[in-house]
């Protein structure tokens, strides 16, 4: 049975004359969000009289990776029959351990964030993804298909930043957000887990996986929501950038037919190895080596709380008695929150909590860099971009080398930051001050050489900036379409312009037009600089669509022209008006 078929017997009468739109544009004059997919109809949300748009919330792509599903590739869901399905809630936030970006324990911004730090939020079951289009009847729209950060171990698409719909309505565009598999549910590489029956399976790159699955779906299906399913653009920001990259670089999307993506947004991420920079630098991918270590740690230690051996040598012993398929079981059958708790009790003072695509050769080549340089990935027009103080967000790290001061750059706990962020008012006078948040030793933050300025750029140089340069280096050899934007913004309210500035994924709410709450909304987002960054953020809409659109981003509101890379365009506005420039 075809899908306009199956539809016609789920629908009204009323509404049979009119099907037909439903399998092209969808809709119609009755119900223009009931929408006919490859699997079933779905029942979206009509936000046309509030934002102009149209949404639908909560749509699955794979079946839920749970039980023997666990660490393994994800496979198509099944179809629904006999039933239009809802789609108008977000499914579930992908399992994980909280962290001040969120979700809490609701799937949504709320209090909630403050009182599970550490501690097991989110599902197994999380494979769904949001679609928002203009309230129109326009088809072959451009698409845009987002990937949120959260450093591969957190983040969740219901963040209220996150929002497609004023995206969509400005970019005239469908706008499409995913949830993947995070942390060691979405990567993990461990020889038990690998019986040779599929190599993705045996790659351990699940969630890698997972966003080549949901591109699938937005081909199959993005025509019925009035999407070009030719004309997809990925977005990613964060570890949503290095998931782009990955994409780029995997030889199953350079090889897929039909092509699931022809434009790409890398924000605020790289995707090289040590061996690919300059001596000091921090790397944005680790070898698959460091992700058997993780996974070899992670299994030793469950097989000594239980009582199963007493150091790693014991646990070696004893897995030599045990089949693959005994061990894939005992990893199975084990429970979110211990494998969450072992993860940061035992394997984050080995420095083995991190995660991320891991470079095995088949979904990831071992070198992805190297795989640029040889022509050997997906050549796409790309716009990337950092934020000027990607590194005040992560003055922790400051502590990681002698080098860039020694010591912590923040002194508030997680816990505590979050509470003075959810409640505070940019409006009122500062109840705040640099002294509370920042060591002495970084203080006056402009102090050359040892301010907070001085060592947070330090940071950025030989984190975020040396990948930029060894990446856009490696595409510029193969391709001249290649963007590259810096966000300059940094007019909150005093002290949190210079405790934060233009720090990473403060262009995120611009990028998607959303200043309402959210982690750091209430610390940037006042009155005064209202003006300008409504300005600001309508013109980097504009040129995403305008990208999305073509594959050049050049546009009018940008009220210059932006060059190719090397060229950078600056994002940037006063209290009132954008300012836009190239350097």
């Amino acid at each position: 049975m075809g899908p306009r078929t199956r539809l016609a017997r789920l629908l009204p009468a009323a509404l049979i004359a009119t099907s037909t739109l439903l399998g092209a544009c969808g809709g119609d004059e009755a119900s223009p969000t009931l929408r006919d997919t490859t699997l079933g109809p779905l029942q979206g949300v009509d936000n046309s009289a509030s934002s102009g748009t149209y949404a639908w919330k909560g749509v699955p792509y794979a079946k839920p990776p749970v039980g023997a599903l666990r660490w393994k590739a994800p496979v198509d869901p099944d179809a629904w029959t006999g039933t239009i399905r809802p789609a108008t809630q977000f499914g579930n936030a992908c399992v994980q351990y909280g962290r001040i970006y969120g979700p809490g324990a609701n799937n949504r911004y709320d209090e909630t964030i403050g009182t599970t730090l550490n501690q097991t939020v989110g599902s197994e079951d999380c494979l769904y993804l949001n679609i928002w289009r203009p309230a129109s009847d326009e088809r072959q729209l451009p698409v845009i298909v987002f990937i949120h950060g959260g450093s591969n171990v957190s983040g969740y698409t219901a963040d209220p930043v996150y929002d497609g719909a004023t995206l969509a309505k400005t970019a005239n565009a469908v706008v499409v957000s995913v949830n993947y598999r995070l942390g060691i549910f979405g990567w993990l590489n461990l020889p038990q887990l690998k019986d040779g029956s599929s190599a993705a399976d045996d790659s351990g790159n699940f969630a890698t996986l997972d966003t080549i699955k949901a591109l699938q779906f937005v081909n199959r299906n993005i025509g019925a929501f009035g999407g070009d399913a030719g004309n997809v653009t990925v977005m990613g920001q964060s570890a949503g950038a290095i998931n782009v990259f990955a994409l780029l670089t995997s030889p199953l999307m350079a090889n897929a037919n039909p092509k699931l993506m022809h434009r790409a947004v890398p924000m605020s991420g790289g995707f090289s190895l040590a061996t690919n920079l300059p001596a000091g630098s921090i790397p944005t991918l680790n070898p698959a080596s460091t992700a058997l270590a993780q996974g070899t740690a992670l299994l030793n230690n469950l097989l000594i709380a239980d009582g199963l051996a007493t150091d790693n040598a014991s646990a070696a012993a004893y897995l030599a008695t045990q089949s693959k398929a005994q061990v894939a079981a005992y990893l199975r059958g084990k429970s979110p929150s211990v494998l969450l708790t072992t993860l940061l009790t035992k394997l984050a003072a080995l420095g083995l909590s991190g995660s991320g695509p891991i470079p095995e050769g088949t979904v990831v080549p071992v070198d992805p860099v190297a795989a640029i340089n040889a022509g050997q990935y997906l050549k796409v027009p790309l716009i990337a971009s950092n934020t000027r103080d990607e590194a005040k967000l992560f003055p922790t790290f400051l502590a990681l080398a002698p080098v860039l001061g020694g010591v912590s750059g923040r002194l508030v706990s997680d816990a505590t930051l979050f509470a003075n962020h959810y409640s505070y008012n940019p409006n009122a006078a500062p109840t705040t001050t640099l002294a509370q948040w920042i060591p002495a030793q970084y203080l006056p933050v402009n102090t050359p050489g040892t301010g907070f300025n001085a060592k947070t750029d330090l940071l950025n140089t030989i984190f975020f900036i040396a990948s930029r340069n060894n990446i856009m280096a490696a595409l510029k050899s193969q391709q001249a379409n290649l963007w590259y934007f810096r966000f300059d913004w940094d007019e909150e309210p005093a002290p949190w312009n210079d405790i934060y500035g233009a720090a990473h994924a403060f262009d995120l709410p611009f990028v998607f037009g959303n200043f309402g709450p959210s982690l750091f909304g209430n610390v940037a987002n006042s009155s005064a600089n209202q003006a300008g960054r409504l300005a600001l953020s309508d013109a980097m809409m504009r040129t995403l669509g305008a990208f999305a659109r073509t594959g050049d981003p050049n546009n009018a509101a940008l009220g210059v022209t932006w060059p190719a890379w090397p060229s950078q365009l600056l994002f940037d506005a006063s209290a009132t008006t954008k300012t836009i420039s190239v350097q």
